[in-house]
């Protein structure tokens, strides 16, 4: 990487222009971003934290609350370091991403002695996920904000499972790896995080209008 790029307080890159319509992630011409990522190129590197950023930044908010943006500039530091390292396809990337996100926000919080409270264990049988669209609704039914604000009260595997397959966008396999677990586990702490959160929406939600007589 050329030194021009730079991070600033709330950890954005400045010093480089690339053009989102020429590439983005996510779509055909994601791993072509990449690819210029691997040679040096600035400004797909900035494409690529512009898709990534505002995900981790939503995923370190439940971890660490108001010191996320901290953490996720020391993230991102750590991923323009050993960028050199790094071997895979975008998907790979993100989830690489997300790993070296997950821990700075695990050495935070070991250095703030605020240590989050597991409740429970998953089980490693893998239950049916709940369809596509189930976690689409539960957290368009929400501002982002308010969405946040439920997952947080999930038991933590389930809020992490949730942000990481629903919110981050990885699959089962590459947030398994991110958290140390199996997929089959993450499945389904995800599939009973968003039952969850649609029952809380569902009780929630107000009434509908009462037919007229």
């Amino acid at each position: 990487m050329r030194s021009a790029a730079r991070f600033g307080d709330s950890g954005e890159i400045s010093g480089v222009a690339w053009s989102m319509s020429r590439a983005s992630p996510g779509d055909s011409s994601g791993d072509t971003v990449l690819a210029a990522v691997r040679r040096g190129d600035e400004d797909a590197f900035r494409a690529l934290y512009r898709d990534i950023q505002p995900k981790l930044l939503r995923y370190l908010q439940v971890l660490v609350g108001a010191d996320a943006e901290d953490v996720a500039s020391d993230a991102w530091l750590q991923i323009a370091r050993d960028l050199g390292s790094f071997r895979g396809d975008l998907d790979g990337f993100r989830g690489w991403a997300t790993t070296i996100a997950r821990n700075r926000a695990m050495d935070h919080l070991r250095r703030q002695q605020r240590r989050p409270v597991v409740h429970g264990t998953v089980e490693d049988v893998a239950e049916p996920a709940g369809p596509e669209d189930t976690a689409q609704a539960a957290l368009d039914s929400a501002a982002t904000d308010a969405a946040l604000a439920l997952i947080a009260r999930l038991p933590r595997d389930q809020a992490e499972a949730v942000l990481l397959r629903v919110v981050v966008g990885l699959d089962a396999k590459a947030a398994a790896k991110v958290l140390g677990k199996r997929a089959g586990a993450v499945r389904t702490a995800a599939h009973r995080g968003l039952r969850t959160l649609a029952e809380h929406l569902a009780a929630t939600s107000p009434p509908g209008p009462t037919p007229s007589e």
